[in-house]
């Protein structure tokens, strides 16, 4: 529920744009939130309806369109209305926090009327997903409606009216796992609406960290073609952390077996491609956090993932932490304007964007993204994923994902070397699948088009 106060509400009231009607002699406690507007592109966006296939691309608008509003019927919850407390109500009710089980009977908390010497006082309460209810147990009150969706209470003795409003429970009628319900509360010519969170608990899934660092952290890797950088990173591991978990997931045209104490070795088919990789390495992972490296990194005395790890368990908050690669702290943030449905959203990676220091930790900062040097919480971005769609042109796109559900950060503190580009037979064939063509390129521009409905993305 957000709250606002009254020269805020006047203001809303005959400042907004003329969208809404407003009428003098009604009070509404709660209204709509307005439709984004359309957001602006700047001069050198991609726009990416430019991007479809002619032949395709009505096709491709209606079918994104009703993916959309199928998506938003299933992301949207009743308690993202707005909702306004009005002055100088004698009502009391929860504003936050009142939180039930599906299909359980709960108490509404703190439910009163605080209202001067009147003959009667009634009350009415009202829901739309669920069912209220109250004891009876006294003459000098009307209770209609317990058990239904409409409870009226009335009573000249205003002692007894509180008492039966403090015995007001609300049970929901539908079984949800997480939506919520509005309450409407009135009296005479006052009226509030509250929220009623409908969430179904969690059972926690917990890691056990253990004692040391082998118990608290993966390394995960992606590899094709490279076996010798992959093997002088397995040796640099190893120099540094002899017992850490190693998963390495290899798409090679010609895969090599690896034989190395506590490395996995997961063979794919050949050329599935960069996300398909990391989705598989990290599907794997059974400890708290995982480390994702290149396969053509190094560590150095720099290297030092506890340092990692003290500022993630320092904010439980965080979800991937960054470091930085040969000195280079690569990050950025993204800025996300929503736009119009039909249109769609405005995205705008900003490189080397950051927001604010993490308490104490100077070193450290709040971002969007990182480079491909980061701790990450283990279940978390399970839960985001990696699209596989994308083969040769990916890493910011794992961070688009994950906008508004990742919190990232980047710490300068430490760092992973990059080994030097050497050439030899295998060179040619891997630049062949590394660098993207103008296909690959065109093929994104239309899945984030589709994918994440957008309008247009920029780059800076």
């Amino acid at each position: 529920m957000i709250e606002i106060t009254f020269g805020q509400a006047w203001r809303i009231k005959h400042e907004a744009t003329p969208c809404c009607h407003w009428e003098s002699h009604v009070s509404r406690s709660s209204v709509t939130r307005p439709l984004p507007g359309s957001c602006t592109c700047p001069q050198d966006s991609y726009i990416l309806k430019d991007h479809l296939p002619k032949e395709q691309s009505e096709e491709l608008k209606q079918r994104r369109a009703r993916e959309f509003q199928l998506n938003k019927n299933r992301t949207t919850s009743v308690l993202s209305r707005l909702l306004f407390a009005l002055p100088n109500s004698p009502l009391q009710y929860p504003i936050q926090g009142y939180t039930v089980q599906p299909l359980t009977s709960t108490v509404i908390p703190a439910l009163g009327l605080y209202a001067e010497k009147r003959k009667s006082y009634k009350v009415v309460l009202s829901v739309s997903k669920g069912i209220l209810t109250t004891e009876i147990q006294h003459q000098d009150v009307t209770v209609k409606g317990s058990g239904e969706n409409k409870l009226i209470i009335e009573s000249n003795n205003l002692v007894i009216l509180n008492n039966l409003l403090a015995k007001v429970s609300y049970t929901s009628t539908i079984y949800h796992i997480n939506t919520g319900d509005l309450a409407t509360f009135q009296f005479e010519n006052h009226e509030a609406v509250f929220p009623i969170a409908i969430k179904q608990p969690h059972i926690p899934v917990l890691y056990d960290i253990g004692t040391d660092i082998s118990s608290q952290v993966t390394i995960t890797t992606k590899t094709f073609l490279r076996y010798r950088e992959l093997k002088v990173l397995l040796d640099s591991i190893r120099k540094f952390y002899n017992n850490i978990k190693v998963i390495i997931a290899d798409d090679s045209l010609e895969p090599e077996p690896i034989h190395r104490e506590n490395m996995l070795h997961y063979i794919m088919p050949p050329a599935q491609g960069w996300f398909a990789g990391r989705n598989l390495a990290v599907s794997q992972v059974t400890t708290k956090y995982f480390l994702w490296v290149d396969d053509d990194f190094v560590f150095t005395e720099k290297t030092k993932i506890e340092k990692l790890v003290e500022v993630m368990e320092a904010n439980p908050e965080l979800d991937v932490v960054g470091g930085a690669v040969e000195e280079n702290q690569f990050y950025f943030t993204l800025i996300y304007e929503e736009g119009k449905e039909n249109e769609g959203g405005c995205l705008y990676r900003k490189s080397q964007g950051k927001f604010h220091s993490l308490p104490g930790y100077p070193q450290c900062f709040l971002t969007n993204g990182v480079v491909n040097f980061f701790l990450a919480r283990t279940d978390a971005v399970q839960k985001v994923g990696f699209d596989p769609k994308l083969q040769q042109v990916a890493h910011s796109e794992f961070f688009m994902d994950g906008l508004g559900s990742l919190l990232v950060a980047s710490c300068s503190h430490v760092s992973i070397g990059h080994q030097p580009k050497t050439a030899d037979g295998q060179s040619s064939i891997y630049d062949k699948y590394r660098h993207p063509g103008e296909n690959d390129e065109e093929f994104k521009l239309q899945l984030h088009f589709y994918k994440n409905n957008l309008k247009c993305i920029t780059y800076g």
